[in-house]
């Protein structure tokens, strides 16, 4: 090339110019829309992640997973313009792109399906972290939700790992959204020679005042039959405290019951509980 006549090399030169320039602008081109797009693309996912943050009940990562899908989607679409700016037809990309999701999503279609069922747990939240649940026959308490699974630790501190698939399409069964009532005791007396109304009355002031028994709702007093000897019972009804539990309760009502009666000397020592 240095060879040959300079005048010879200037008309190549000026002949090879234009190729250069318009290269040269296509170089730049590429270069400016993958700065803006990457740009665009990250002020795309603010604004969609900032505008889920207004909504309460969506999850952290269900936010980002939607931040990540816009911003991904807007790269493709610059990666497509910078093919373009080169000559490259993106119809058959295009194309191609398509037939090898449709492949890939057939391939995984189990996956996906998971991840789909995952979103509408995230989206419209059945449960929480900490609930306690039943779901594809595991009782539980809620320990992680992830887009593909479902972490459930049982009440012998067994970690049970549940496919979302299984728990969105299964009939489930949330123990903590609505408060349960308190569970009741009870416990039964027979007192033969006292008179029912003061006794009733007595018997309710003592099971109130202990402390393993709850206050709210207070105990309260029945009158019922025994069904074997048709003996006339008192019935105390109450709900244990906190701390403690029903047998400790009804132990408590019993004993402080007899040491109320004991002093009469119509009290019989016949006292006797039933679950």
């Amino acid at each position: 090339m240095f060879g040959q006549d300079p005048q010879h090399w200037l008309v190549d030169v000026r002949a090879a110019m234009p190729l250069v320039i318009t290269n040269a602008l296509h170089v730049l081109a590429a270069l400016l829309i993958l700065i803006i797009g990457f740009w665009i693309a990250g002020r795309a996912q603010s604004l969609v992640i900032n505008s889920l943050n207004r909504t309460a009940h969506l999850d952290a990562m269900l936010k980002t997973f939607f931040g990540n899908i816009v911003r991904y989607f807007v790269l493709t679409i610059v990666v497509l313009a910078v093919l373009s700016q080169f000559g490259i037809q993106t119809t058959s990309l295009v194309a191609v792109l398509g037939a090898a999701g449709l492949a890939i999503g057939l391939a995984l279609q189990g996956t996906l399906s998971h991840l789909a069922a995952g979103v509408m747990l995230l989206i419209f939240r059945p449960f929480r972290i900490g609930h306690h649940v039943q779901v594809s026959g595991v009782d539980g308490t809620v320990k992680e939700l992830s887009l593909f699974w479902t972490e459930i630790v049982t009440i012998d501190a067994v970690q049970v790992i549940i496919p979302n698939g299984s728990v969105w399409g299964q009939p489930l069964r949330n123990f903590s959204v609505y408060p349960r009532p308190p569970a009741t005791a009870e416990a039964r007396f027979q007192l033969p020679g006292q008179d029912p109304a003061p006794a009733r009355a007595r018997i309710e002031t003592v099971a109130r005042s202990l402390p393993t028994v709850r206050k709210d709702p207070p105990a309260t007093v029945l009158l019922d039959r025994n069904a074997t000897t048709n003996a006339l019972e008192f019935v105390v009804t109450f709900v244990p405290a906190d701390d403690s539990t029903a047998v400790a309760g009804r132990s408590d009502i019993i004993q402080a019951v007899h040491d109320a009666f004991k002093a009469s000397p119509t009290a019989s020592a016949k006292q006797e509980a039933d679950a």
